[in-house]
């Protein structure tokens, strides 16, 4: 569209009105499901699919399995949740989420975060009619749909919104909890599930003081732990966690020196079973409805939780596997996952960035890869359940302290905690939250506290003066400089004119008149965006005071998309056309026409330029 001709406004739309303020078509646009996003994608990946990359997608596959096995089996231990039920989750969702990402390599199931997230909810669920198994069910089929509705609704990329100092804080909470819930397995005395994490930490401490525990527990668990190190540091690219478990394992089962310790095993927590997946239906009807209103906040803070840590690591990986990410394909993929999950009597999941890593680092080439992981790890259910059966609780509960301390990431930590006070302030708030209240009450008040950062900020204009000098170029004004004609000020305006900051500007205006002698106001908007109607109102008084004490308002650089604001809400016709200066190629062009309308309203032969400019006083001149 071409600039309109200097001093004249481009013709009215007779199809604007004052409720178009803002125009909301693309916004509404954005809202209408995509209902292709329900189908799978896996087809078009298959064509030309080649057997190199089926040698690498197993070669993944076999050793994301590996790594899964002794990771999963401990989220039972954390959640107290038969392992059968909670190893289906790396199956069912897995596959099923597989057939729908857009990255190739990122592999779904229960994650540290999420499972002491459901964990969480059990605890403080417990008035309920379900069970805890129930109840986790629920949660996933719920999980499931809100993410499968964020996908159809393309709020993929709300996600982007969301301060990293929120996750990481949350992510190394969620490390020190993992740890210290591990201090029963650790020394094989009784938890009480039903209270707060801290609570059942102190009161294990209090035993432990006491020596009211098996001393064999802890052996066990030290030397398990003293493995995985040694494992570890001689050969850190091989599944160190599983070999250690296999070797503790076949220890306690066939030493019988060992077998007589009273030291406990998996199948105690609930034996393995070598089952098929089996369609169980959702434990949930309409007289369980109100039970929504106790768990909705967990299941909306765990999907927001997990499109944030799916959208975010496929995007991470993309550039080294040329991948496109659609983040609303992340998104489906959670829902679908969770959603079977649901329908399989099983627990939520997520995006693991263990296994994802382990299947990059393993050479994966397409999401054949995660499909074979899911199925390989069936296999190992059916030909090793009884194996696993015998594996010591104390030396899952010593992989579970590594995983847990792996999780906190000292150097993202130093750099949210030194980057800015409001990342400092966010990274603090969110931990000391994840530690003291439910797990998914800390992730709104992270989120919460970064987004007021955030309106805070863009909120608070700052004020710099600028002048004309001698060559007719805008110039900042010195410090003691002498106006010589103080009745005209300009005041440019530059950032995100929104509601936050339309308040606060008024005032700010209205002070600096009622301090000086200035008859008219000359609001450069050359670089606003996004005016909306508090904006419009805020103008509008401005005007008003304005015209109740004998001055004037004027507007220049007025872009098109702010010239539409102006025009829909009918305050351009208020101000008058001839008020209002629109853009033109030389950005100072429309501040000199203002300058001479101020010069006829006050008859003055030539007037001193007062700007107020939002930027470092050391920075060039603006244009």
């Amino acid at each position: 569209m071409n600039p309109p001709a200097p001093g004249r406004l481009p013709p009215r739309d007779r199809s604007g009105c004052v409720w178009r303020v803002i125009d909301a078509s693309p916004l509404l646009d954005s809202l209408k499901p995509n209902w292709r996003l329900l189908l799978p994608r896996l087809g078009g990946e298959l064509r030309g699919y080649s057997r190199e990359e089926l040698r690498r997608d197993l070669q993944a596959a076999l050793t994301v399995t590996l790594v899964s096995i002794p990771q999963v089996l401990g989220f039972a231990l954390v959640l107290g949740l038969p392992p059968t039920t909670v190893l289906m989750c790396a199956i069912v969702g897995a596959f099923v989420s597989a057939l729908y990402f857009s990255s190739r390599v990122i592999i779904f199931g229960a994650t540290n975060s999420v499972t002491l997230l459901v964990a969480s909810a059990i605890h403080y669920g417990r008035a309920t009619a379900l069970t805890p198994l129930e109840l986790a069910v629920v949660l996933a089929g719920l999980i499931g749909i809100l993410q499968i509705l964020a996908a159809l609704l393309r709020l993929g990329q709300v996600t982007q919104f969301i301060s990293r100092s929120v996750v990481i804080a949350y992510s190394a909470a969620t490390g020190v909890l993992l740890v210290i819930t591990q201090l029963h397995g650790l020394f094989g005395i009784p938890r009480d599930r039903s209270q707060p994490m801290l609570i059942q930490f102190w009161t294990g401490l209090q035993q432990i003081a006491r020596l009211d525990f098996n001393y064999a527990v802890p052996l066990t668990g030290g030397a398990a732990l003293a493995l995985y190190l040694l494992l570890r540091a001689v050969r850190p690219k091989w599944p160190g966690l599983l070999l250690g478990l296999v070797v503790i394992t076949l220890l306690s089962w066939h030493v019988p020196q060992l077998r007589g310790l009273g030291i406990p095993t998996l199948a105690d927590q609930g034996a393995l079973d070598a089952v098929l997946p089996e369609y169980a239906g959702v434990p949930f009807g309409p007289e369980d409805l109100p039970l929504l209103r106790t768990i909705l906040s967990t299941a909306l803070a765990i999907a927001l939780l997990g499109m944030i840590e799916a959208v975010s690591l496929a995007k991470g990986y993309a550039p080294r596997h040329g991948d496109t990410i659609d983040p609303n394909r992340e998104v489906m993929g959670l829902g679908a996952g969770n959603l079977a999950n649901a329908f399989f009597g099983t627990i939520p999941g997520s995006v693991s960035f263990v296994r994802s890593a382990v299947n990059v680092q393993s050479g994966a080439a397409t999401r054949v890869a995660g499909l074979a992981a899911a199925l390989l790890l069936l296999v190992a259910l059916l030909l090793s359940s009884r194996f696993l059966n015998h594996i010591p609780i104390p030396a899952l509960a010593a992989s579970l302290v590594l995983v847990g301390l792996r999780m906190i990431d000292w150097s993202h930590i130093r750099i949210a905690a030194r980057a800015t006070r409001s990342d400092a302030v966010v990274l603090a708030l969110t931990f000391a939250a994840a530690l003291l209240l439910p797990l998914d009450t800390a992730i709104y008040l992270g989120i919460g506290a970064s987004l007021a950062f955030a309106l805070r900020k863009a909120s608070t204009p700052k004020l710099v003066e600028y002048t004309f000098d001698a060559d007719d170029r805008l110039a900042q004004l010195p410090a003691q400089g002498v106006r010589a004609h103080p009745q005209i000020a300009i005041i440019h305006v530059e950032g995100e004119l929104f509601f936050g900051a339309a308040d606060l500007f008024q005032e700010q205006v209205r002070q600096r008149l009622e301090q000086e002698d200035l008859r008219v106001v000359v609001l450069r908007l050359r670089s606003a965006r996004h005016l909306d109607a508090t904006t419009v109102f805020a103008l509008h008084a401005l005007d008003d005071w304005l015209r109740q004490t004998g001055r004037h308002l004027l507007i220049s650089g007025v872009q098109e998309d702010v010239l539409r604001v102006l025009r829909n809400s009918g305050l351009l016709a208020k101000l008058g056309a001839e008020n209002v200066f629109p853009s033109a190629e030389n950005p100072n062009l429309a501040t000199k026409r203002a300058l001479q309308r101020a010069q006829q309203l006050l008859q003055a032969p030539q007037a001193e330029v007062r700007l107020y400019f939002d930027r470092d006083p050391s920075t060039p001149n603006p244009g």
